[in-house]
């Protein structure tokens, strides 16, 4: 689990670098980049919450 966290973490750090840069700067590939980072953000939430009920229990 804590791996898992270790990587949220990195995901979610690259997906608000690229995310900032569209915004500010209008980069459409670190937009594209950023979408990307959010889905498999979404699959690695999942993954956690899961791991975390099984954990709880």
């Amino acid at each position: 689990m804590k791996k898992l966290s270790a990587t949220i973490e990195e995901k979610m750090q690259f997906f608000a670098e690229n995310a900032k840069a569209q915004v500010e700067n209008g980069n459409k590939a670190a937009g594209m980049r950023a979408r990307k980072a959010s889905l498999e953000l979404e699959k690695l939430l999942k993954e956690f919450r899961k791991e975390s009920i099984e954990a709880a229990k």
